[in-house]
């Protein structure tokens, strides 16, 4: 969803900065491309790509833990179990949303029951502007999927719904709300 989106964003005159991680898919023509492959990196580079952004669109989550020890070297096999023990990772959405900030924040909430009830939950405990939600709990959309079905929350209490589409086309449906929402803020603010 978020490569359909920075590629949505391209077409409509946007300039894009894509943070990534590992993944096999093809990388949007003209967008800045970060590539990253921890969490910590993840930070690291958001921190530095709002500096300068109209908007932030955080699609999805890294990671929520991450292994309290790492080894330079392969584990060997033994007789014995293993424990792997996993600290949590920060909250990126979150602690973006907890500064002031001049940009529309945007978070995605991959839920499984309750959707609404809990997107609006991390709507306001995040402090997004929009947050939009979408059914994880088939395989049929979502993820692992082409196509996807969302809900839109916006501060406002306003919602909106996309039906069941390809990812491209609501990727295109969501950039426009975004932008609509963006200039409708600085309407507000002059």
């Amino acid at each position: 969803m978020g490569y359909a989106i920075a590629e949505a964003a391209i077409d409509a005159g946007h300039e894009v900065v894509l943070i990534s991680g590992p993944v096999n898919l093809r990388t949007p023509e003209n967008a800045r491309v970060v590539s990253i492959n921890t969490s910590d990196e993840m930070y690291e580079a958001v921190r530095d790509a709002v500096r300068d952004c109209d908007a932030l669109v955080m699609c999805a989550a890294v990671a929520d833990y991450k292994p309290a020890k790492y080894s330079a070297q392969k584990l060997k096999k033994n007789a014995t179990a293993l424990s792997l023990d996993l600290l949590p990772t920060r909250d990126i959405l979150a602690s973006i949303g907890k500064e002031e900030h001049s940009f529309l924040l945007v978070g995605f909430a991959a839920e499984t029951e309750n959707i609404a009830a809990n997107a609006q939950k991390k709507l306001r405990e995040k402090n997004c502007d929009i947050i939009v939600a979408n059914d994880v709990s088939t395989n049929e959309y979502g993820m692992e999927s082409a196509e996807n079905e969302v809900t839109i929350f916006f501060r406002t209490g306003e919602t909106k719904k996309i039906s069941r589409a390809p990812k491209k086309n609501i990727a295109h449906e969501l950039v426009k709300i975004i932008s609509n929402t963006h200039e409708k803020s600085l309407t507000k603010k002059t």
